[in-house]
């Protein structure tokens, strides 16, 4: 195994996943302003698991003797209409999981089994983000922008991946 690949893989994805924190953070903070709490709310706890993702591959570049490299791999973008913002989430989402599936098989060439495996687990979570995401978009098309405003004044709140309530 070279673990300088590895090192390098799992850096790229700890690049990747710092920007959707701060992607889904400015996202949470403008739609909560606009008064959207409840899809505001699904981004805030996704941008958490998105965090915890940094702290698995952290831990994983650690192990492997390397160091871990904090900087996000781009500037947030400012988009502030719900739909859009659905559509850049899921767009990173799609991405994401792309992203990690090749890493997965890069990571089986290199026979670096453990590498491999954290990035099969990404996959499943950014697909599960993904779907989250696209329910929302789906609604919002279904029934427009009335549903997310009237999801803050009912009690059917937006609910995070059940993967995010086990952790």
């Amino acid at each position: 195994m070279d673990s300088a690949k590895s090192i390098r893989l799992l850096n790229t994805a700890v690049a990747d996943e710092l920007l959707a924190v701060h992607q889904y953070m400015y996202f949470h903070f403008h739609l909560d302003d606009q008064g959207f709490k409840p899809l505001a709310q699904l981004f805030k706890k996704i941008a958490i698991r998105e965090m915890g993702h940094v702290e698995a591959l952290a831990e994983r570049v650690l192990f492997l003797k390397g160091d871990v490299e904090m900087t996000p791999a781009g500037s947030v973008e400012k988009v502030l209409d719900p739909e859009a913002i659905l559509a850049k989430a899921m767009f990173m989402e799609q991405e994401s999981a792309r992203s990690y599936n090749q890493a997965a098989l890069d990571s089986a060439a290199n026979a670096d089994s453990g590498t491999k495996h954290l990035f099969e687990e990404l996959v499943r979570d950014e697909e599960g983000h993904f779907d989250e995401y696209e329910k929302q978009r789906d609604n919002i098309k279904r029934f427009g922008l009335s549903y997310l405003a009237l999801q803050s004044f009912g009690s059917g709140a937006v609910q995070a991946p059940a993967s995010a309530a086990s952790e």
